[in-house]
Parts: structure tokens; C-alpha cells; sequence
């Protein structure tokens, strides 16, 4: 079956055609700045900006960029979320050259260091990180200058280069994904697919833009669908926003859709507004019982899969509650393989190479290693089932994939997240350990004399079901969170 056309049943056939691709961010923008001219693109403390506005002051950019980087085409952008982000990012772009997106939190060496790196041609920052862009050398410009003289888009093709974002890659070192005009447009449309009311929505921004699922699913496909984008400019206050502004669609990431539900069952659903009608979930894996649950209060929660390298969307599911463990069906202009379990993928969305360091991420096909074993049904759905770097070989030279044993304790619906792990025991012999994390909402309402001995043994008894080389040794309920990465994302223990 042709991969656009499974996302078709999803969506009302007049807007499905509306789903058109555009060879690069320029020609979207430019459509989407006179289609939507008076519609409101962006809302930042409290004043709306209209797209006709926003394309006045990305012109008004251009022009600034013009006069001091002149030809530079790499142009870093250090700035939290905000609407002068949103500015210089299309400023950038539209005008043929590179945005090169810093993360916020990077400290002036750091920042120093990504300039050399990366051969930045100019630096856009935000006049709070003033100290952190200390040590450039290359020209600074001050993300909220201003120009009355408006510079029009440069048109390009869809492999000029349009955006480089950190990944950790498929070996985990830090370094940068170019992604062309091309793949972001890709990764743009990609977000299309699979619900319906595409057009017109109401998202809210909390990711950073510095993450490829923040810029690419929250931004640019707000912006492509003519939605309104409400960008919070402190995460703190985002329930607070969520009574102003009442989102129909909301971007997170689990550990996000995990707390929210909790606030949603302690205070009622209008936690998240009573026109909340879609929650897009990824960057890590989610819980079948966040899918139920949300279900329940009449919010679909759509889950995917993607990575920095493919401009973030690379499947989606339509019908995460029928299928709740399954990351979805694969998008258009994409080839997949499995080699021994691993996903291997080229298309168009993927990035043209990595910057900084030695790894091209490719192999001499031009098959991109994802680092991620799956499983693929007879319905071609996709099931990450582990990764490859963490594969725990043990010593009877068995193969245990902790991602994969993971899922089986995460279907308790008391289990919030579970790691397991290598471990080595008193007498020295390497063993596997489970250490879980209890999901509060479900426990308070369990009449259970001793909590942790009821975990424990009901941990147990699926462990039980397990082969016996995959089963844990040791089991252990955890009172606080796993440590986070940046994105959410638990961070792993260093093997044994």
C-alpha cells in the first residue's frame, strides 16, 4: 500500500487533498503568509501576532541578517522559545542560508566551542544570553533589532541546507544533523497525517525549539496547518496558559502526557481545557495505559516515531488505542530494511550528513543505521521492541534487550516506568536487575496494606512469564524519577 494513502481514511477527504508538499520552507512560507495573512501564527505573552505580521518582521530580519552577515550562510540562533525565535528562524531560512539552533542552557565555552565547530557566519542571541556568546568571535546580532526596510525570501531548491540541530546519533556523542529545505518539508507534511481538523487548530508550544520534535511536529506544522501557536514562556505557568488559551492539540513527550494525567484525575479534565482534543506523543516510548487513560476523558493521544536524523517524523499511529504498542505505520518517501532486527532507512526526509566529528551516519548504500531493533506485523506496523547499544549480552551468550522486558513490566498499570539493567551481585556473578517507578494516581486508590511488597510480587509473576534468561534477578520500587536526559528521555545506567 502506498504509504500517504494509508493516513487517508484518517482525515476528511477535502482537507487530505489540502496536504500538498512544498519543496522547501520558502515556498511554504510564502503560501502560508498570504493564505493565512490575518489569521493569528503566534501568541507570546499575551499579544497575538497575526502570519501577515510575522512575515513583516522575518522581512524586517532579512534585512538585518543582509547587513551583517551580508553572504554568511551558517547563522546560529541561541534564544529560549518566543516569538523573536519564531522571527529570525523563518528570517534565516527564507533567505536561503542555514539556521544553526543552539540549545538555550549552553554555557559561553560551549557556545564558543559550537561557533568554531560548526564555522558560524553570525550569531543571533537573545539579549538575556548576552554572557553566553561572550567569546564569539564571528559577528553577533541581536535577536530583537529591528529594520522598517523589508528584505523579500530568496527562493532555493529542496536540497539547499536549511537546519542544523544536536542529536546524540546513533553512538550517542553530540554533534549536529544537517537537514536540507527537503527533509524538513517532509518532516513538516508528515505531521498531517493520521487525525482529522489538520487545518486550523489551536497547538501550544512547551518543548524547546532547540529539539527537532519541538521545531519541526510543534512549529512548522502549526504554522503549514494555519493553526494558532501559543508559546509559553515559562513551562511553569503551562496549566495556566491551558485556561487562557484552550489548545485543541498539545506536543509532549510521555513524561509530559504522564504528569498531565495525573493533574487531569486529581482536579478533572479541564486541567487541559475542554477543547483539548489531540495529545501527538514521542521522543520516547509510551505507555499503552497513557492511551487508555486519555481515552477515557475524550482525548485521542496519537504516538510516533522519529529521530533528529530523519527531521523527527518517520511513523505515526492513527489508531494508538487499537494498536497501543506499536509506533505506527511509515510515512511517505521513505525505504525501510531490518538487518538483523536494526531499522535501516533512506528517503527524503532524512539529513544530507552529521557535523563535527568522524561518524557519517550512512553506509556506502545510503542506508541510515537508526540504532533501533523493531518489529514489523503483517499490517506493516512498526514495534521498537530495543537499541542496539543497549543489548545486554549475558554470559551464557544470550542477547537481552532491556527495552523489549521493559514493555512487559510497563503493562501493570501501577508501573509509571521501569528500567532494567546489568547488574552484578554479592558474589560477583553479573545478574539482570528491574528498578520501577509507581504510577501515584493508580497506587492511591489501591487497598493494599504494604504497596511495595504488592508490587513486587505482581512484578514477579510476569517476570515469571518470561524466558528464563530474560528474567530479572533483583526487583527494586524506586520512591523518586529516573534521572532525564534534556528530552525526557530516562537516562540509561552504564552497563556492568
Amino acid at each position: 500500500m502506498d504509504s500517504r494513502e494509508y493516513f487517508r481514511k484518517f482525515t476528511d477527504a477535502e482537507e487530505f487533498d489540502r496536504i500538498a508538499e512544498k519543496p522547501t520552507v520558502t515556498a511554504m512560507w510564502r503560501d502560508c503568509a498570504k493564505e493565512f495573512a490575518d489569521s493569528t501564527a503566534v501568541v507570546f505573552k499575551g499579544k497575538s501576532h497575526t502570519f501577515a505580521q510575522l512575515e513583516s518582521d522575518a522581512a524586517g530580519f532579512r534585512t538585518v541578517l543582509g547587513k551583517t552577515a551580508k553572504d554568511g550562510r551558517r547563522i546560529g540562533i541561541l534564544s529560549a522559545n518566543s516569538y523573536d525565535f519564531v522571527k529570525a528562524y523563518l528570517a534565516v531560512v527564507t533567505s536561503g542560508r542555514t539556521a544553526v539552533i543552539l540549545p538555550a542552557h549552553l554555557d559561553q565555552r560551549s557556545v564558543f566551542g559550537c561557533s568554531m565547530m560548526f564555522g558560524l557566519d553570525a550569531l543571533v542571541y537573545q539579549p538575556e544570553l548576552k554572557e553566553s556568546v561572550s567569546l564569539v568571535k564571528a559577528p553577533l546580532i541581536d535577536i530583537t533589532e529591528v529594520s522598517d526596510e523589508k528584505t523579500d525570501m530568496t527562493d532555493c531548491d529542496e536540497k539547499t541546507p536549511c537546519v542544523m540541530m544536536f542529536t546524540g546519533g546513533t553512538t550517542g556523542k553530540s554533534k549536529c544533523a544537517l537537514l536540507s529545505n527537503g527533509a524538513v518539508m517532509q518532516g513538516t507534511v508528515n505531521g498531517c497525517y493520521g487525525y482529522s481538523g489538520v487545518f486550523g487548530q489551536r497547538y501550544m508550544l512547551v518543548l524547546p525549539l532547540s529539539h527537532v520534535f519541538g521545531l519541526i511536529r510543534n512549529l512548522m506544522t502549526s504554522l503549514y496547518t494555519g493553526s494558532a501557536l501559543w508559546i509559553c514562556d515559562n513551562n511553569k505557568n503551562m496549566y495556566r496558559d491551558i485556561q487562557v488559551f484552550k489548545p485543541t492539540v498539545l506536543v509532549f513527550v510521555p513524561a509530559l502526557a504522564e504528569m498531565s494525567l495525573a493533574l487531569s484525575k486529581q482536579f478533572g479534565k479541564n486541567m487541559l481545557g475542554d477543547d483539548l482534543k489531540y495529545i501527538i506523543c514521542g521522543a520516547a516510548a509510551v505507555a499503552p495505559y497513557l492511551i487508555e487513560e486519555y481515552d477515557k476523558i475524550g482525548v485521542q493521544l496519537l504516538q510516533g516515531y522519529g529521530l533528529t536524523e530523519t527531521a523527527n517524523l518517520v511513523s505515526g499511529n492513527p489508531e494508538s488505542l487499537k494498536y497501543p504498542d506499536s509506533i505506527g505505520f511509515p510515512y511517505p518517501n521513505q525505504e525501510f530494511k531490518t538487518v538483523d532486527g536494526e531499522l535501516w532507512i533512506r528517503g527524503k526526509n532524512m539529513m544530507d550528513c552529521y557535523v563535527g566529528g568522524d561518524e557519517t551516519g550512512f553506509d556506502e548504500d545510503g542506508w541510515f543505521h537508526t540504532g533501533d531493533l523493531v518489529s514489523i506485523d503483517e499490517n506493516g506496523l512498526l514495534r521498537i521492541t530495543g537499541r542496539t547499544k543497549e543489548i545486554i549480552v549475558l554470559s551464557n551468550g544470550e542477547n537481552v534487550s532491556p527495552a523489549e522486558l521493559e514493555t512487559h513490566f510497563n503493562a501493570l498499570p501501577f508501573i509509571q516506568d521501569s528500567q532494567v539493567f546489568e547488574d552484578v551481585a554479592e558474589n560477583g556473578r553479573h545478574i539482570l536487575a528491574l528498578e520501577v517507578v509507581p504510577r501515584k494516581t493508580v497506587i492511591a486508590n489501591m487497598n493494599v496494606e504494604n504497596i511495595k511488597e504488592y508490587i513486587i510480587s505482581e512484578l514477579e509473576k510476569v517476570n515469571l512469564t518470561l524466558p528464563s534468561f530474560q528474567r530479572v534477578t533483583r526487583i527494586e520500587v524506586r520512591d523518586s524519577d529516573f534521572e532525564r536526559t534534556p528530552s525526557m528521555k530516562i537516562a540509561r545506567y552504564k552497563k556492568c
